[in-house]
């Protein structure tokens, strides 16, 4: 006790408490969209897994018919457009500008939902092995590598 009766209290002012959430809030201005590029890049695996297992589906196809199927059910999936595991692409197939009906196959993964924001947008596959967006697609590739 002082001479005048009184106790110190401890405690924080509200001066210190408002610094502190100012920090948090500058803290979190940072992290949260470094944590949805994190986000759209680990989600991204989901429409690549689907693109390899329809690339693999129409070559396999290809061996015992000679003709790719642009058809999501004739491949073994259940729907048409085919939605991947996760629910964050549908993939279309389609025929490629220089091929003709039934020797290529082109799928397209679209992003949906939560995906729909990602940078790299659709990716694709066609029967050559080619995949798009190109690593040298800088725009497409911004916040990490699309393959």
């Amino acid at each position: 006790m002082t001479g005048t009766g009184r106790t110190k209290v401890g405690g924080f002012t509200l001066i210190e408490l408002m610094i502190v959430v100012v920090v948090i809030a500058i803290l979190a201005a940072f992290a949260v969209p470094s944590w949805r590029r994190y986000v759209y890049r680990s989600h991204r695996v989901d429409g690549q897994n689907l693109l390899m297992q329809v690339a693999q589906a129409e070559e396999r196809y290809y061996t015992n018919y000679n003709r790719y199927p642009l058809s999501a059910t004739s491949l073994g999936f259940t729907t048409d457009p085919a939605i991947s595991e996760h629910g964050y692409y549908s993939v279309a197939l389609s025929l490629p500008a220089a091929s003709s009906a039934g020797q290529g196959y082109l799928a397209t993964a679209t992003p949906i939902g939560a995906q729909v924001g990602d940078a790299c947008g659709p990716l694709s596959i066609d029967n050559t092995g080619l995949k798009q967006p190109l690593p040298t697609d800088t725009a497409h590739n911004s916040n990490g590598s699309c393959w």
